[in-house]
């Protein structure tokens, strides 16, 4: 049996250790990841004034679609949180349990089929008042190549957010620093009125990751 390298072994106590890891598992979530969304879900406060009813990213009655959804930790948190009359698509290429008070669709969200798919079950305009993506490319160790595929993952998300965001909704995106970065949050600023780049505190220190938040939507 081959052994256990130390970086290995570090990251498995590092996890078993975690506080995210074991709320997660006290409170019921697939992933860790669901406290990210938590956090990002106070952020749009500062951009409205005191009192508005737009302080929340995400609001009971509310459509959205969460893509690259598996496991299933941001749609659990989505679903709770446009309940009891909201509703939540969750889109992956890798089979998902269900998730009370979502619809779940296997299958590339840029398919033309998917697409259908998902304007059907979000039902009535066939469009989100919120798009959550919480991708990350499969890293192959080279800086280049993983900047590259971590840019086409938020190239596809902002192209489905052209097909499926409602006018004055919102996105939520993963980007990781590097030499794409610039370029990916200047698009971002090209459709959205306000953009705030957050990492939230449920993100582990060494992680290159970071959250853009798009607010207000412009077709």
């Amino acid at each position: 049996m081959s052994q256990r390298r130390p970086s290995s072994a570090r990251w498995l106590q590092e996890h078993r250790e975690d506080p995210y890891v074991l709320a997660a598992r006290r409170e019921g979530y697939r992933s860790r990841a669901a406290y990210k969304l938590l956090e990002l879900q106070t952020f749009p406060k500062e951009h409205y004034r005191q009192g508005s009813d737009r302080g929340l990213l995400i609001q009971p009655g509310m459509t959205l679609v969460d893509l690259g959804a598996a496991p299933g930790g941001w749609t659990q948190v989505a679903s709770r949180l446009v309940a009891p009359q909201g509703r939540v698509v969750a889109v992956d290429l890798l089979p998902m349990d269900p998730v009370a008070g979502a619809e779940v669709i296997l299958g590339d969200f840029l398919e033309e089929g998917v697409l259908q798919q998902v304007a059907e079950r979000l039902g009535g305009s066939g469009l989100a008042h919120v798009i959550l993506s919480d991708m990350a490319p499969n890293m192959s160790g080279i800086p280049c190549v993983d900047q590259a595929r971590g840019e086409v993952l938020a190239e596809s998300a902002f192209q489905f957010a052209q097909e499926r965001l409602h006018p004055g909704g919102s996105l939520v995106l993963k980007i990781f620093q590097g030499s794409s970065f610039h370029a990916i949050v200047g698009h971002a600023r090209q459709l959205f009125e306000r953009v705030k780049l957050v990492k939230p505190r449920a993100s582990r220190d060494r992680s290159a990751e970071h959250y853009l938040l798009g607010l207000g939507f412009h077709r």
